[in-house]
């Protein structure tokens, strides 16, 4: 599957992948920083922005679609950036292709997680569709689940308002897929030799100390980095501290 894409600069390839319910501009200011030493292109994972639509969502599927669109970018091999569960799937693809440079993990760990996102989705689901809806009108139905209102907003960012509403996104294939979503597989035997960098929020437990022994088994070379004063979207809490170590991994 080819994917959306958003490239900015020249030179080496670096890609972004988002998290579950993002698209390529949510690390946009990670990408604008990269796009002044670097050929930084930005994907819309499947079910997700601009991209196509299909039913299953693997972390296998999602690694060909990266490394197919880059192919078709003459853009790989490619450094990888990945958050949440771009993140997994950029740890999918290094594992499946040692030519990958480099890699930075942006808080997530190559492990499962127990349910997070499934009442969300179900909220989302929920959301009555109809004629000339509103921001507004979305908000609140979001609101008896969705009590944060910043990630009411992020969620939303999702969601075509006016004469025609509508989910841009496969809200219903990504929901038959959270199970693989929050779940985590690697290739048999395979392990990544290259820099990897794992980046986690100070405020997120995304990465726990007792992961290490699991991330290094797959990620021999893995350095391990906190961002302060941010949680699990650390790249919105601290763009300016996030795209630095970015720009400095990449350049290193």
């Amino acid at each position: 599957m080819l994917l959306n894409s958003v490239i900015v600069g020249t030179g080496a390839p670096v890609v972004l992948l988002h998290g579950l319910f993002g698209a390529a501009s949510n690390l946009g200011a990670i990408q604008r920083v990269l796009a002044t030493q670097c050929r930084a292109i930005a994907l819309d994972l499947r079910n997700h922005g601009a991209s196509p639509h299909a039913p299953t969502m693997s972390y296998g599927e999602m690694a060909g679609d990266v490394r197919e669109t880059l192919m078709a970018l003459d853009a790989w091999p490619a450094a990888l950036i990945g958050h949440s569960m771009g993140g997994k799937v950029a740890m999918r693809l290094a594992l499946e292709a040692p030519e990958v440079p480099k890699l930075l993990v942006l808080d997530i760990a190559p492990v499962a997680y127990p349910p997070g996102f499934r009442a969300f989705v179900s909220a989302m689901q929920a959301v009555r569709i109809v004629e000339d809806l509103t921001r507004a009108q979305a908000d609140r139905m979001l609101a008896p689940v969705v009590s944060d209102p910043g990630v009411r907003g992020f969620l939303l960012q999702n969601l075509r308002f006016g004469a025609h509403p509508g989910w841009r996104i496969g809200l219903d294939a990504i929901a038959a897929a959270l199970p693989a979503i929050e779940g985590w597989e690697a290739p048999a035997g395979a392990v990544f030799a290259g820099p990897v960098l794992f980046a986690g929020g100070a405020r997120s437990d995304y990465i726990k100390p007792a992961y290490r022994p699991i991330i290094r088994a797959l990620f021999p070379a893995a350095r391990f980095v906190t961002v302060k004063n941010a949680g699990h979207w650390l790249h919105a809490d601290n763009p300016a501290a996030t795209a630095a170590l970015a720009v400095d991994f990449m350049a290193a």
